[in-house]
């Protein structure tokens, strides 16, 4: 087994996650489409740099 000598990047950014709660249904869709949009931000820019080999 590996030793870890930093702090796991996911599992910092999912206890950050569950530290911030929402208010009411309102903010909770709000942050929940902020999520979305990154992700497919992200598969954009992943779409984008596939075809530059």
């Amino acid at each position: 087994m590996t030793s870890q000598k930093s702090i796991d990047k996911n599992l910092q950014n999912v206890a950050k996650d569950f530290e911030a709660s929402p208010v009411n249904s309102h903010q909770a869709q709000q942050v929940q489409q902020q999520v979305n949009d990154q992700r497919h931000q992200d598969a954009l820019n992943h779409d984008k740099n596939r075809g530059e080999k």
